[in-house]
């Protein structure tokens, strides 16, 4: 497909490829009535006639229309043409969080973690409070502009949260990303938003030190980490951050959904109240990412 050309498809005009994807390809696009600036998500046309492919990212279009939010990226429109099915989202001019990972960029998330985790729970507060389980939280899926404002994006795996005598009736289903998937996740049991927050601890203890908290040998290895392996104190891969942030983030981090917070309005105020940092100056972890090793 023509990125640099200004192919035009249904009305929008392509400026170039802002995200590569296995299965769909992320674009600035512009609206050419409007002149107005937006994002489209393309399947790859070698996807374009595939039942799974299209589901998820129709899926994923329904969700977000629903959900209207400053911190959840805003769903346009969606078309779900034979040929070249696609969504149109908010233009939100910045990367992943995962990318500020991979760059090391210890000032920029030291300077902005604290609002941009407040700005997150905040979105999933939301989300959950809609009846929504993301499923996927993670760096990824939290886009950063240079301002530190975020946006959550991505809501293919995203799922009703089951309740009730729908419980009974629950589809066993494991879906996520095995870094941070919570065990009720991985063992495909019905979801609420403490699996979201269980993922988000993880987030959070990936920001502040640079790695995740589990690591595995292989992906059976990983995953069963999240069932038996207690996961070391944040702190102790930097030693920056104050005991009260590493209380939370483990708190988020308990294997059992009934011991993590009962829903984001209790982390949120929890962040609200507390210094993730010991002082205003970076200090670099002693093992992880950070330590640049």
């Amino acid at each position: 497909m023509d990125t640099t050309g200004g192919e035009i498809i249904d009305g929008y005009r392509l400026r170039g490829l802002l995200h590569p994807g296995q299965n769909s390809q992320v674009y600035e696009v512009v609206e050419i009535t409007s002149n107005r600036h937006f994002a489209m998500k393309l399947l790859l046309p070698e996807n374009a006639k595939n039942a799974e492919h299209r589901r998820f990212l129709f899926h994923e279009a329904e969700v977000g229309r629903q959900l209207s939010h400053p911190n959840i990226i805003r769903i346009v429109k969606v078309n779900r043409s034979a040929t070249t099915p696609f969504i149109v989202m908010e233009f939100f001019p910045a990367g992943s969080l995962r990318s500020r990972l991979l760059q090391k960029n210890v000032e920029f998330i030291h300077e902005h973690l604290s609002n941009i985790l407040k700005q997150a729970a905040t979105g999933l507060a939301f989300m959950n409070a809609s009846g929504w389980v993301h499923r996927d939280v993670k760096p990824d899926n939290l886009l950063v502009n240079a301002a530190g404002d975020l946006r959550l994006i991505d809501f293919a795996l995203s799922c009703r949260i089951v309740s009730g005598l729908a419980k009974i009736f629950h589809k066993k289903q494991a879906m996520g990303t095995r870094s941070y998937m919570s065990p009720e996740q991985i063992r495909g049991l019905p979801l609420d938003g403490r699996a979201d927050i269980y993922s988000f601890g993880i987030t959070c203890y990936e920001l502040a030190t640079g790695r995740p908290p589990f690591r595995g040998l292989s992906a059976q290895d990983l995953l069963q980490k999240h069932f038996t392996e207690k996961p070391a104190s944040p702190k102790m891969h930097n030693p920056n951050l104050t005991d009260d942030f590493c209380n939370i983030v483990l708190h988020m981090l308990q294997k059992k959904k009934e011991d993590r917070p009962k829903d984001f309005h209790e982390v949120l105020m929890a962040l609200r109240s507390i210094r993730i940092f010991k002082d205003e100056v970076k200090k670099a972890a002693v093992d992880g990412d950070w330590s640049g090793r």
